[in-house]
């Protein structure tokens, strides 16, 4: 079975923000709430890079293992999901996770909580695929119609990639060679040992 990926190519990505734009319009994402923002390094030096940052949906999700309810699951896709009605909004996940994703919707009075959103890679939630229900809870269910989620599909350069992580994968390696046979990305050099 495939394990849905996302992956940003910062040599691509222009800051548009189109990715969060389409992310916001499609889910009907709460106010306060990005699930996907667009994050700039080295920000006026030479070298700034962009990057759509969002869930990255991982392998062994550290939402997951310190969730005290298990309200966090992964899919037979490997997307990492939760389950809005199991949350009790301790807001461990959003400690847990490095990339920022689970986060508290601002629509309440100050100190109210709630429960924690995230990104689900236009996936749904647990309820009945794209029922009245799922939608309200979580957003369009992309992945049930055979789509892609809705920020990679808007991405304008192809920047953010989407969908199987094999095929993202080897789309990501036939741009490096063609750019002379390595990567630019931010942090490759300190990853692998040297300065590039």
């Amino acid at each position: 079975m495939a394990r849905m990926k996302f992956l940003c190519d910062a040599d691509r990505c222009i800051e548009c923000n189109g990715c969060v734009t389409a992310c916001k319009n499609e889910n009907e994402v709460p106010w306060g709430i990005n699930r996907r923002r667009v994050v700039t390094l080295n920000d006026g030096k030479p070298g700034e890079k962009s990057i759509s940052v969002a869930c990255m949906h991982c392998s062994d999700a550290p939402c997951a293992a310190v969730c005290p309810t298990d309200c966090f699951y992964t899919t037979v896709d490997g997307i990492v999901l939760h389950d809005k009605d199991l949350c009790i909004g301790c807001g461990y996940c959003s400690y847990a996770c490095p990339f920022g994703a689970p986060q508290y919707p601002k629509t309440e009075a100050f100190g109210a909580r709630g429960k924690m959103d995230k990104c689900t890679f236009c996936a749904g939630g647990p309820e009945e695929d794209n029922s009245e229900a799922e939608y309200a809870k979580y957003g369009a269910n992309r992945i049930a119609e055979g789509k892609l989620p809705a920020c990679a599909e808007m991405c304008a350069t192809k920047a953010l990639l989407a969908g199987d992580g094999d095929l993202v994968a080897d789309i990501y390696r036939k741009r490096v060679m063609q750019r002379s046979g390595r990567p630019q990305t931010w942090g490759w050099g300190k990853a692998y040992g040297a300065e590039l």
